[in-house]
């Protein structure tokens, strides 16, 4: 009902809905502050945003009892929930919602306390503290989800609809970064929240996960304000755990909560690269859980049978990757010989590196050639495409003491040469091993073993430089995916290459990473004037020719259609 006293805002309100929405948006305040009345004040409140309701929310203008009004047309948001907050009376109220924000923003709540922090000078009066009680329920907001996942850590639904190589996770503890971040901010009270009955499981893992990561990060960037050329860490930078707050997350430091999720094969091969990582980040653990951490590597191992010889499926290309992840994860955790002896197998039976020197040209490599000589030797072109890999990881194995030597030096005789070189110049491995590594002996017509991809000046002062072309693709190197490139590339590049050479290459090498010149003509000369040829090139184009890898010659000949008398025939058999 329009009474005397409130005819003149109604009059107010209804002019200003025909307002232009920024004069509407400076009259809110004073609109507000005249009147108590909830649907007057409903009818205004549907009209500000949520920038301009928190900054009536923080000026008191709006309060709590405004909020069951704001969520009738709008969701909750962080911002609201901080503004509510800076008054004493309404912190209770602001904790309430809390639990209407999504996962993501319940730590926003502090971090963007302070909205004005960037713009606020020296004359504006500081920010309020963040009140003890909504701190406290914003950190157990963000860490109960957590907690109740460590107790029942279930797949999701549809979980058997994901693919294997999606499955390859076992449980993210490091997402939502929100729970760190609220951690972060009180390293005060992490003893006394790690063995916090309910939550504490949780900030273990938090604890072991990130730490003394934050901790490196942030010292990096202390040393880069002191001296901004430096790219290292204070060398005496302290830990971020003590000694005995690293005791107290023993709990939680190989996962037990992941024993029993499904696909082991997979989710123990991911946990233990998890308790690796955490190793790695907190050196000490490896003598302060030495026992814990052998026996569960033993458990990974067993459970998700590990060791078995693996196979490796078309399209898998990071079956190479998980075979030496497991490999260097267990020459950290491991103390049994047996399973150690097994990842020395396994990186035996991985195909051997393809070490290629490319051509030279007017390239950046070439440049650097002329400035470091050792650019083209072996070990450094092995190093180019990370193809040292497997030899690093077996030095790592080899400088685990419970490794069998003979299961390391067993592998040594089927090494690319190159990769013999790498353990003897750049490994820093044991002397037995680098002793074992120059001891293998080397065949009377074997180099180095460098594909060497020479200049056609070279080729010209061969007898046969097109059989030098056809040894480049006949090489083991192209069946490398890294070295392949090279040496298509080469071969098309090079003036002695003939028709024969490029329909052997694959028809996405020659059609797009190459001069289109080439291409253009030879597919000139084969469709001519013939328009069926055009048409079935067109086609040919739009298809997924280069995802299935067919080669230019295999492309050229799908140009033809089938001949007239086997149509004939498979007409008749029909």
């Amino acid at each position: 009902m329009v009474n005397a006293r409130t005819y003149p805002l109604w009059r107010e309100l209804a002019m200003s809905e025909d307002l232009p929405k920024e004069a509407l948006k400076a009259a809110l305040p004073a609109l507000l502050a005249r009147t108590s009345a909830k649907r007057l004040r409903g009818r205004l409140l549907v009209h500000a945003d949520e920038k301009t309701l928190a900054a009536l929310a923080a000026a008191g203008t709006v309060t709590a009892a405004d909020v069951p009004t704001i969520l009738r047309h709008r969701r909750a948001w962080a911002g609201l929930v901080s503004a509510l907050a800076r008054h004493p009376e309404q912190v209770q109220a602001a904790i309430a919602l809390l639990p209407l924000l999504s996962s993501h923003e319940v730590e926003q709540v502090v971090r963007f306390w302070d909205p004005d922090h960037f713009t606020r000078t020296e004359t504006d009066a500081p920010a309020p503290p963040v009140p003890q009680e909504l701190f406290d329920a914003v950190l157990e907001a963000c860490l109960t989800p957590l907690a109740a996942l460590l107790l029942h850590p279930e797949p999701e639904e549809g979980w058997e609809a994901v693919s294997d190589f999606s499955k390859d996770w076992s449980l993210d503890l490091t997402g939502h970064s929100g729970r760190w971040e609220m951690l972060a901010r009180c390293p005060e009270r992490w003893a006394e929240l790690a063995a916090h009955p309910t939550l504490g499981p949780a900030v273990q893992h938090l604890l072991l996960d990130q730490a003394e990561t934050q901790a490196l990060e942030d010292a990096r960037l202390r040393a880069a304000g002191a001296d901004p050329d430096s790219e290292e860490p204070p060398a005496d930078s302290a830990p971020a755990l003590s000694e005995e707050l690293l005791l107290a997350c023993l709990p939680a430091l190989c996962l037990p909560e992941l024993a029993e999720l499904p696909n082991p094969q997979v989710t123990a091969r991911r946990t233990l690269h998890h308790i690796a990582n955490r190793v790695h980040n907190n050196p000490r653990l490896k003598t302060l859980a030495a026992d814990q951490l052998h026996a569960a590597a033993d458990a990974l191992v067993t459970h998700g049978r590990l060791l078995n010889p693996p196979e490796k499926q078309d399209g898998n290309y990071d079956f190479d990757g998980r075979v030496l992840r497991l490999a260097e994860d267990l020459a950290l955790l491991s103390a049994n010989p047996d399973h150690l002896a097994g990842a020395c197998a396994q990186l035996a039976r991985l195909e051997q590196s393809a070490v290629v020197s490319p051509a030279p040209s007017r390239t950046l490599i070439r440049v650097l050639d002329n400035a470091d000589p050792d650019h083209d030797r072996p070990v450094r072109l092995l190093e180019r495409h990370n193809e040292h890999r497997r030899v690093q990881t077996l030095t790592v194995l080899a400088a685990n003491p419970y490794t069998p030597r003979a299961a390391v030096t067993g592998v040594l005789d089927g090494l690319h040469p190159a990769e013999l070189a790498w353990i003897i110049e750049r490994s820093g491995g044991p002397d037995w091993l680098l002793d074992a590594a120059a001891a293998v002996p080397a065949d009377e017509d074997e180099d180095d073993g460098v594909l060497r991809l020479v200049s056609d000046d070279e080729l010209d002062q061969h007898p046969d430089p097109a059989a030098v072309l056809q040894s480049w693709l006949d090489s083991p190197a192209t069946g490398d995916s890294l070295s392949r490139s090279e040496i298509y590339r080469a071969v098309v590049q090079s003036r002695h290459h003939t028709l024969q050479h490029l329909l052997q290459i694959p028809a996405d090498d020659v059609l797009s990473r190459s001069e289109p010149e080439i291409a253009a003509k030879i597919l000139l000369d084969r469709c001519g004037r013939n328009a069926d040829r055009w048409a079935a090139l067109a086609a040919a184009m739009t298809s997924e020719y280069d995802e299935e890898k067919i080669s230019f010659g295999e492309l050229l000949d799908s140009l033809d259609p089938a001949p007239a008398d086997a149509q004939t025939t498979k007409s008749s058999a029909t």
